[in-house]
């Protein structure tokens, strides 16, 4: 298994990006092909769906977004094509919040998914999700919403949860500043 490849953004297209790792191209489908620049590095967690006529790679911007889709698939009817375009159409928070909010009808909105499919989502995973969700976002739960907002600006753009802790904390010692202040010193203290 492939947990995750490092190297720099060879292509691109709508739903995929290639990355070069040591001269090899690694392609794989990708939620987020317009959060990716050519040339520059990238970390993609990655899963490997092997069927007996396909072998397919999915790389996802997070561990924790990794993690949803395979809770995705883990529901009976839904393959990784399905959950992939859930990804990409609405997005982490999204989907979580639909499911954990038991909402079939915004379910039914993402591509490829039918009111049964939907229900079957909810029953299999409303209840399962918060956990994760809750210690994904449990830095920012502790700070004012401008600063909350500033790191999920950060987190949009690349940086892992892990990297945050340190940030929050420079953050909070200037209290009072806007989102986007308290974006600009997260991005200076993340240059260093």
């Amino acid at each position: 298994m492939i947990a995750f490849i490092r190297g720099n953004v060879a292509a691109y297209g709508t739903d995929w990006i290639v990355v070069d790792n040591h001269g090899i191209g690694w392609q794989m489908a990708y939620p987020h092909p317009e959060n990716v620049r050519l040339n520059t590095e990238i970390s993609v967690y990655t899963y490997m769906h092997v069927t007996e006529n396909d072998v397919s790679l999915f790389g996802f911007e997070s561990q924790e977004e990794k993690e949803l889709f395979l809770r995705l698939i883990s529901v009976k009817g839904l393959g990784p094509k399905t959950a992939m375009n859930m990804l990409s159409h609405s997005g982490y928070s999204n989907v979580v919040k639909a499911i954990e909010d038991g909402n079939v009808a915004a379910l039914k909105k993402m591509p490829g998914i039918g009111a049964k499919s939907a229900s079957q989502i909810v029953l299999d995973l409303k209840g399962r999700l918060v956990p994760a969700a809750v210690k994904t976002h449990t830095p920012q739960a502790t700070y004012p919403q401008e600063i909350a907002e500033a790191l999920e600006g950060l987190k949009n753009l690349g940086y892992r949860q892990s990297e945050l802790g340190p940030v929050a904390n420079k953050m909070a010692e200037t209290p009072g500043l806007t989102t986007a202040e308290y974006l600009r010193i997260g991005l200076q203290f993340m240059s260093r």
